[in-house]
């Protein structure tokens, strides 16, 4: 099994930083109008979700892997609820590698994975150098291939 690279976290707790301080924002704005709350508990909330979403990214990180075994991606993640996945190669329709403006800033990479038969089951593997991304984009669109033609009737 193989882990993601460890600058995810920085990105995940990146993301928790800019949605606690929006929620900080909202919170001012409709304090300002309604409320009488003190900024000092305001800021102390923040810094409580800033430090629980820095917390939450480390443990993310530590827990989530991928491997790609015989006949099927598997992938471990979850820090609360654990959810173990196994994608048969035979339904993967097609595989993308993404690279938005923060993980390219980051050096990152994502790997989007489209399956057959159900709304919704895109799998993303996320927080891989760009050349590890390319390689297993390449691999999984390899091995879908290789089973579709073993599975045809």
């Amino acid at each position: 099994m193989e882990s993601l690279h460890p600058r995810v976290r920085l990105l995940w707790a990146g993301r928790t930083v800019v949605s606690a301080s929006v929620l900080l924002g909202l919170v001012v704005l409709i304090d300002r109008f309604f409320f009488s709350l003190p900024l000092e508990l305001a800021a102390a909330g923040w810094a409580l979700l800033v430090v629980l979403g820095t917390v939450h990214a480390a443990f993310a990180h530590r827990i989530w892997r991928f491997g790609l075994q015989d006949d099927a991606l598997f992938l471990v993640r979850g820090v609360l609820t654990r959810r173990d996945t196994s994608v048969p190669y035979v339904r993967v329709q097609h595989v993308d590698t993404t690279r938005g403006p923060i993980e390219r800033t980051a050096g990152l990479a994502s790997v989007v994975v489209y399956t057959a038969g159900s709304r919704g089951a895109d799998i993303t593997i996320p927080g891989l150098r760009p050349e590890r991304a390319t390689e297993l984009r390449e691999r999984l669109r390899d091995l879908a291939s290789e089973s579709e033609a073993t599975d045809a009737v």
